[in-house]
């Protein structure tokens, strides 16, 4: 198993990796909207939130040698389900391979942000 780092991602906020990577295969930690320049969350929609977050993800999958078209998985966590079609607008510009998703609403996020999303991809 390896731990991947990246510094064009987020630190971790807590005792875990960015993402790990194993037997071909690589689990992402769930990724929020926060810049990794800056250290804060500075988008307030959830379309700008979601573009933050899967920046974030690509970054990381890169890290790792991988990419978001080799995503077979991700799962999705908002924290209003009212916000559903405008995360998918932004989310599908980014996963065009369409991985299999699960997608749930969740009562509070870290830092209060709207969206929060892992990703499993092929390494």
């Amino acid at each position: 198993m390896k731990k991947i780092y990246t510094k064009n991602a987020p630190d971790a906020i807590g005792p875990y990796s960015q993402a790990v990577k194993v037997n071909g295969f690589v689990f992402t930690s769930g990724q929020i909207a926060i810049n990794p320049e800056s250290g804060e969350v500075e988008a307030t929609t959830i379309s700008d939130q979601t573009e933050q977050v899967c920046k974030n993800l690509k970054n990381v999958l890169e890290a790792a040698g991988s990419s978001l078209d080799k995503a077979v998985k991700t799962v999705c966590f908002l924290a209003d389900m009212n916000d559903f079609a405008a995360f998918n607008a932004v989310y599908g510009e980014y996963f065009s391979s369409k991985p299999a998703r699960s997608c749930v609403a969740v009562k509070t996020l870290p830092k209060n942000v709207l969206v929060e999303v892992e990703v499993i991809a092929e390494a």
